[in-house]
């Protein structure tokens, strides 16, 4: 086991895009980098954190109190991720005041094999205070070796665009083996002792039951199918690297209040330092909300063997567009977590039903919709509407009267078909607007409102919208 620890940044994220140049924007590569290294390095048995595994906004505090509990060594290193722009060409490194050149140096030897030119490795200094680093997030990662790594110019009238298309993983491959190289770790290539494999996507799949299945990662699988979201489409055939089916399967907890990780750990059947090592902690303290994965063991403690996952409601989230994303029903969502109606609060943690769970007489997401109960409404007359009966929407919406409440968000069974690809998520963009998305995807504004619950035209960016 290495006796250091690795920070990863992806830079930028969420409503800060980075630079940008047509299809190729800063976070989205970033995240990809980081996403790989991070992989890599927990592959060579590197104990590594990262700041941001998905497209969420993060400011630098937010990166910082990410990096600080798990860095507390100066033989730990920090790697914050980004491309440039402005007019340039090839590769640059910039290193903390307190370090030494070396491990930047390897870097960019091991990036100039690939075909990228490097262009300078230096040192930038805070015009205020000379003593202190330029960069913030070099600044704030002492004792760290802290590096910045801008792998290329986005912009650049030379062959740094299309590098950044075909090459980013090869960069990130660099890094990793020259951060082994540097700390006199064993490093192997990638695949070097695995075998790929491919699988087809049953109804009820996810990308999360299928990564537990064949014991990888799910950024694993999305990066060797080039996956731009976590939607998969049953008959849809997944390449899966390294599959080696898994012995024992994790479960997802959330932390509750008075947790420690010894009442998880005793309730489980486990340790503490299994939790430790599964989760990558650097510290023994977990906060109220956090999600841990569990080795399954078949106790009776705070887990099950009917294998769950948890999601976080986030701005814009529907049950239907957390149904879709899960590969299950909202009435299955509703059943699992009791839910009274179909309201939803940001921050509120849905546990996920199971495959076996989301089965039944109305699980086939592909023959659902939604409705906003207006004024005057009835369950006869919606069901009226929609050509369905009353029994039928008491059913499927677990209603136990005919009282219906102005707002309330009803599930209509109709025709809505997700596997013959009638329907997808979209992040709501800065400049989009309704009119604006519903022209690019060829549908109606009005089918967009009702799909998505909407009850004005405002959006807000990064809010999720089903696309008809």
């Amino acid at each position: 086991m290495a006796d250091y620890r690795i920070a990863l940044d992806a830079g930028h994220g969420g409503t800060d895009p980075g630079s940008s140049n047509g299809d190729i924007i800063e976070k989205d590569y970033t995240l990809k980098i980081a996403n790989y290294m991070y992989n890599r390095f927990k592959d060579l048995g590197i104990p590594t954190v990262i700041t941001r595994s998905e497209d969420v906004t993060l400011n630098p505090t937010d990166r910082i109190n990410v990096i600080t509990p798990n860095i507390t060594s100066s033989d730990d290193i920090v790697i914050s991720n980004h491309l440039n722009a402005g007019g340039g060409d090839g590769a640059e490194i910039v290193y903390a005041l307190r370090n030494d050149d070396t491990l930047s140096k390897m870097i960019l030897d091991n990036i100039e094999e690939t075909g990228q030119n490097i262009r300078k490795w230096y040192q930038r200094k805070l015009p205020s205070n000379p003593n202190r680093d330029y960069y913030y997030i070099i600044r704030n990662t002492s004792p760290a070796e802290s590096i910045l790594v801008e792998y290329a110019f986005l912009d650049s009238t030379k062959d740094d665009r299309k590098q950044i298309k075909n090459d980013w993983e090869k960069w990130a491959e660099s890094v990793v083996k020259a951060v082994a190289d540097y700390k006199g770790y064993n490093y192997t290539a990638p695949g070097a002792n695995t075998v790929n494999d491919t699988y087809t996507v049953a109804r009820g799949d996810s990308l999360w039951s299928i990564a537990k299945r064949f014991n990888v990662g799910v950024n694993e699988i999305k990066n060797a199918n080039n996956l731009k979201s976590n939607l998969i489409s049953v008959g849809q055939q997944l390449i899966i690297p390294g599959a080696a089916p898994s012995d024992q399967t994790n479960v997802t907890y959330v932390v509750q209040k008075g947790d420690s990780l010894w009442s998880i750990a005793n309730a489980n059947n486990t340790t503490v330092d299994e939790l430790v090592n599964l989760n990558d902690l650097g510290t023994n303290t977990i906060y109220v909300g956090q999600a841990l994965q569990i080795p399954n063991t078949g106790s009776s403690g705070t887990t099950t063997p009917d294998t769950q996952t948890t999601y976080v409601v986030q701005k814009g989230d529907t049950l239907y567009s957390i149904a879709l994303k899960y590969g299950t029903t909202p009435n299955a969502i509703i059943r699992k977590n009791n839910l009274k109606n179909n309201t939803l609060m940001v921050g509120q943690t849905l546990t996920i039903p199971s495959d076996v769970e989301s089965t039944g007489d109305y699980s086939d997401m592909s023959n659902s919709n939604t409705y906003v109960v207006q004024r005057g409404d009835s369950l006869y007359s919606i069901a009226n509407a929609y050509n369905v009966s009353v029994n039928d929407l008491r059913n499927i919406n677990n209603l136990t009267s005919d009282i219906l409440s102005v707002g309330q968000v009803l599930i209509i069974p109709g025709n809505l078909n997700r596997n013959s690809n009638t329907s997808n998520l979209y992040v709501v963009k800065r400049g989009d607007s309704l009119w604006s998305i519903a022209n690019k995807f060829n549908v109606s504004i009005n089918k967009i409102r009702m799909l998505n619950n909407l009850n004005s035209d405002i959006l807000t960016i990064g809010q999720t919208l089903i696309i008809p």
